[in-house]
């Protein structure tokens, strides 16, 4: 009997996989393709954290499929299309089957480009990773309307009856975010996330891309600790619930040159690759608040991370696509500088931030959005380029991650529809959240001078260049009024120094 083949792709590690429920619902034998592309993990300079993590999770995760009985062909080729070309010539299915992928190139290739490739019929099945794919708040966006997270969240929350008690909040209201503020306490010790060990599989990666020295990746491979199956991403979820949820409210906007994740959970990794799914995380926090081991802010401030953040920027990703990548509404052209990729900077913020990126090819939100996505804005870097970057360091990054959370929230490029204001803040909002400036050469205080933090004269130059914009937009028209303390010399002063700066 003729067999279906089910191509599944290296970020789609669920299990039971909708494809393969899809043929086995219709009593099709099936067997399982698998695809490492040579030219996509080269298409950017990738961390060689990620390759490794990816890889060795595809790995784990065929070995997996082999050990519950099926048929698995893993194959090593130059591209997706020869390695399934070469399946298809040997294996012969009748029907491809696949879930659609959750970049647009992706599934525009699964949908438009696949059938004549292979010459076999080809069955998209929906994609199950979001919980967007099945309810859609605004299934049909207006162009040009702004729609707010928040809105976005209360729907989802309520559709899915996620910390809800009838038809009220639980705690009493919707969001928590004042109480989740606090700068990390000086004697403050958060427990490490957990690390596992390396295997033979993962070394076997480890090896291979050590010794791809010809590639230009990025990122050290030096102890590498991540978890790679589903079973080790479920026992990382299981120590963030027990260990770090309960404190992760409070300090989750906290930043430390000394802490890598403080009570942060990073399971991003995991949940972008579909080791995790996102009501797995979602269920495991709600379940903690009720049994009363974590407090209702910190539990809200978890799920609105992936009930509200996330599955909102997979929908703008959606919605912008696949113009996004080149939106550039502020018009800024400079081009991201040579210590993004060193960490050699005398920014101590950007220093620490750069440098564990570097390292560990992570660091959290907070450190993306207010310390690097700051620096771009400010300092006017393209923002596909910024988006590039983002891209090639990060172990969680995918396309569908960073356009919306970059160049839609971070550098507020698309004209606001993400996000309804630019973040942008001086040092004055990275001392308070962080222990960076204590021990950097810059005055934090200073707008100018020889010693003044670039954030700050930056910062105060891009008010006065937009002055007129931002004091329309109700949400920045207080941070506009302190263009009052600054005469007319003060303001020649900045717009020389950061003009300086940026040339």
């Amino acid at each position: 009997m003729p067999k279906h083949t089910i191509w599944i792709l290296g970020d789609q590690l669920i299990f039971p996989h909708p494809a393969l429920t899809w043929a086995e619902e219709r009593g099709a034998p099936v067997r399982v393709v698998m695809v490492e592309s040579r030219r996509r993990r080269r298409a950017m300079p990738y961390h060689r954290r990620r390759l490794v993590l990816l890889l060795s999770a595809m790995r784990h995760y065929a070995q997996e499929l082999r050990e519950k009985g099926y048929d698995v062909d893993y194959v090593h080729a130059d591209s997706f299309e020869d390695g399934l070309r070469r399946h298809c010539a040997e294996h012969k299915p009748e029907r491809l089957v696949t879930m659609a992928a959750s970049h647009y190139n992706g599934r525009q290739f699964q949908r438009h480009r696949l059938p004549d490739l292979l010459g076999v019929p080809v069955e998209v099945v929906d994609n199950s990773q979001f919980l967007v794919e099945s309810f859609n708040p605004y299934p049909d966006p207006q162009p040009g309307k702004r729609y707010v997270m928040e809105n976005f969240y209360r729907a989802m929350r309520r559709h899915f009856d996620v910390l809800m008690h009838g038809d009220d909040p639980a705690g009493g209201q919707w969001n928590f975010d004042k109480e989740n503020r606090k700068p990390l306490p000086k004697d403050a010790q958060p427990p490490k996330a957990p690390t596992f060990a390396v295997d033979h599989i993962t070394q076997q990666v480890i090896d291979e891309i050590a010794a791809e020295t010809d590639a230009a990746y990025v990122g050290s491979l030096d102890n590498f600790d991540l978890a790679v199956t589903r079973q080790q991403a479920a026992s990382a979820l299981g120590n963030f619930i027990a260990h770090r949820l309960a404190d992760f409210g409070p300090y989750e906007d906290a930043m430390s040159r000394n802490e890598e994740t403080l009570w942060h959970s990073v399971l991003s990794p995991y949940l972008n690759l579909g080791l995790l799914e996102p009501m797995q995380l979602i269920e495991a926090a709600e379940r903690a608040y009720y049994e009363g081991s974590a407090p209702i802010q910190s539990v809200e401030g978890f799920i609105r991370q992936i009930l509200g953040w996330r599955e909102f920027m997979y929908w703008q990703y959606w919605r912008q696509m696949p113009g996004f990548k080149q939106k550039n509404a502020w018009g800024h052209h400079n081009p991201v500088p040579d210590f993004f990729w060193t960490g050699e900077t005398e920014m101590n913020c950007l220093r620490q931030v750069i440098q564990r990126a570097i390292r560990r090819g992570y660091v959290h939100h907070i450190e993306r959005l207010m310390v690097l996505s700051n620096f771009a804005m400010l300092a006017q870097l393209d923002p596909a380029q910024v988006n590039d970057w983002f891209m090639a360091f990060f172990i969680d990054a995918y396309d569908w991650v960073m356009p919306p959370n970059v160049i839609g929230m971070g550098l507020n490029a698309d004209g606001g529809l993400t996000a309804t204001k630019p973040y942008i803040a001086s040092a004055n909002y990275i001392d308070k959240m962080s222990d960076y400036c204590g021990s950097c050469v810059f005055n934090k205080k200073a707008r100018t001078g020889e010693d003044a933090c670039p954030f700050n004269f930056l910062y105060w130059h891009f008010l006065l260049q937009h002055e007129d914009k931002l004091r329309a937009d109700p949400r920045l028209g207080r941070n506009v009024l302190g263009l009052r303390y600054l005469d007319d010399d003060e303001r020649e002063a900045v717009k020389a120094q950061a003009t300086d700066f940026l040339r």
